[in-house]
């Protein structure tokens, strides 16, 4: 591991683990005594919206304060994570940040903040990136898929944006299966969706909570889940893995602070929102809603982001993707 990715872990490690085993003090025990801001770097609707605002109703039962979700898009994210890296970190206001664009912008350029900027307080959603075909296409597998790419020059599959989860999917899979495929990049799911439908392309990328959503009644069948574990979302859907393609990759969503908020509020909020991952009235709405709970806490999801940034910048040295 080169020093300075050392260092780097070694500082959000640290400051997960302090978090984590510091206890709730009487500097805290009044906290909060206003509203919270919540940021959503993306416009309403999406799957980080849909995380702020179903999160946001329980937060506010449980902290005894509204919590106010703000959207703030731009810049595929990148105005919304800035919002909460230049917050002051006095507790009040938060971030849904997700992956990949939390570790991926860094390494794309080079934006005022880094992984150290921020204080991790919670994962909470992972929608594992899947490969949809047209039922049309014969295809049903992903040993089929990669077959198709090998015979056909220019394999099309549609992505949203290079760097997002979508498109990082299927440059992955190339690398695992050794194969490629022609990325056709549209501004948004519902566009990859209707071209599908269409057959503007072969196949399209997506997340598996948001592609469900939108391709709701539309022809979409999925060839495989890149997740470690079959997702309940669609639990007859094998994942890549168990067809012989190692290919792991979601976006993660997690509840996420400006560096320097104290400790023990911190520690509070991880405290609430397992409580909240408790409730069974909001497990049953994430499950209405299409979101794969995935609860991690600050010291898991440091480490969650510290390995996701190591894999990416080893994509990004073998084939960067802008």
């Amino acid at each position: 591991m080169p020093p300075i990715f050392a260092h780097h872990r070694r500082r959000i490690l640290t400051a997960a683990l302090g978090a984590l085993a510091a206890p709730v003090t009487a500097r805290g025990s009044d906290y909060p005594s206003r509203p919270l801001t919540l940021i959503v770097p993306f416009g309403p609707g999406g799957g980080n919206d849909v995380t702020a605002r179903t999160l946001g109703q329980f937060l506010e039962k449980v902290l005894g304060q509204p919590i106010v979700v703000q959207n703030r898009p731009g810049a595929g994210g990148e105005v919304g994570i800035n919002a909460v890296a230049d917050a002051r970190p006095d507790g009040y206001t938060f971030g849904i940040l997700n992956t990949p664009g939390l570790v991926t912008i860094p390494i794309e350029r080079q934006p005022r903040w880094s992984l150290d900027s921020f204080a991790f307080v919670a994962g909470l959603v992972e929608d594992p990136g899947t490969i949809a075909v047209h039922p049309d296409s014969g295809i049903t597998t992903v040993a089929q898929l990669v077959a198709a790419a090998r015979r056909e020059d220019g394999f099309t599959i549609a992505a949203q944006g290079r760097g997002s989860t979508s498109f990082l999917s299927v440059r992955m899979l190339e690398q695992v299966a050794g194969v490629r495929f022609e990325p056709v990049i549209y501004p948004s799911l519902p566009q990859c969706v209707l071209a599908l439908g269409q057959k503007e392309v072969r196949g399209a990328a997506a997340n598996l909570g948001e592609g469900q959503v939108m391709a709701e009644g539309r022809p979409w069948r999925l060839v495989g889940v890149m997740a470690e574990t079959r997702s309940p979302l669609a639990p007859e859907v094998p994942t890549f893995r168990e067809q012989g393609c190692d290919v792991t990759i979601g976006s993660l969503r997690g509840f996420v602070g400006p560096r320097g908020v104290p400790e023990e509020i911190s520690a509070r909020l991880g405290s609430a929102i397992a409580t909240i991952f408790a409730d069974p009235e909001f497990l049953a709405l994430a499950r209405r809603t299409q979101q794969p709970l995935r609860l991690l806490d600050q010291t898991a999801y440091a480490r969650h982001l510290l390995d996701a940034d190591r894999t990416f910048r080893a994509l990004w040295a073998a084939r960067p993707w802008l």
